[in-house]
């Protein structure tokens, strides 16, 4: 049986006092919930998140990792040491990652394989651009992307991988695809799963939406067959409302 998820991404928000408050502020407001919440805030605050949760229901995660295990890489934080902080999860591939960093499908698949070797849960992004979606190459896109990102993993690793289609252009522009588009799109995912894994594999990997979800859409999206839960941005830093998006299923 497939987990939902509910994961907020802070991206580049909030100073360590800061993310302690809305840390504290999410775990007094959040009760008996349906789903696994995951806080994915900066490096900076990962050790301290994971002091203040541990004893609560609520998973920590990064926003990247380094695609190596270590050496002179100056800035980058591996898997490992995200590991030893005490984090369950990792995003690898987030849209703005691969537009500002140039990052590959074929680097993306290093880093998902780092991550499985340290024990941590890769959250894979996909997702296509406007032009693409105009295009009508959003299937070929994420096609691509997942199986240049994930089909190097035996079964068993992907079992152990959580998907997020982000479409780009939903991405903190305040539009949002459709709950049926977001079906399609996850459906379409399990499929290429399922062709690769078999349909069993296929329907245990759990498959979130990442675009401008809120708590006026959550319940919608959410109640789609193969919509998993969210990768939530800016409604993330409110904690009424990310923990308002939590009980959308």
């Amino acid at each position: 049986m497939r987990k939902n998820i509910v994961a907020g991404n802070w991206k580049m928000n909030k100073s360590l006092e800061e993310g302690k408050t809305l840390i504290s502020e999410i775990m007094n407001t959040q009760n008996s919930s349906d789903c696994q919440i995951i806080i994915i805030p900066p490096f900076i605050h990962l050790s301290v998140a994971n002091e203040i949760t541990c004893n609560s229901n609520i998973a920590i995660g990064a926003q990247d990792c380094s695609a190596n295990q270590s050496g002179a890489y100056t800035g980058e934080v591996s898997a490992q040491m995200i590991k030893s902080a005490g984090c369950q999860y990792v995003i690898v591939g987030h849209s703005e990652r691969r537009a500002m960093h140039n990052e590959s499908n074929n680097l993306l698949n290093i880093k998902v394989n780092q991550a499985l070797e340290n024990k941590l849960t890769p959250i894979y992004c996909c997702g296509e651009t406007l032009e693409e979606r105009e295009a009508n190459r959003h299937f070929e896109v994420v096609k691509q992307q997942i199986q240049e990102g994930l089909f190097t993993l035996t079964e068993e690793q992907i079992k152990n991988s959580v998907i997020a289609y982000e479409p780009v252009w939903a991405i903190g522009t305040g539009k949002t695809a459709s709950a049926d588009q977001a079906q399609e799109i996850h459906n379409y995912i399990r499929t290429i799963i399922a062709d690769k894994y078999g349909n069993s594999v296929a329907q245990e990997i759990s498959i979130l939406y990442g675009g401008s979800v809120k708590p006026q859409n959550a319940q919608e999206i959410f109640a789609k067959e193969d919509v998993d839960g969210g990768l939530i941005g800016g409604a993330s830093l409110k904690a009424e409302d990310f923990i308002a998006i939590t009980k959308g299923f």
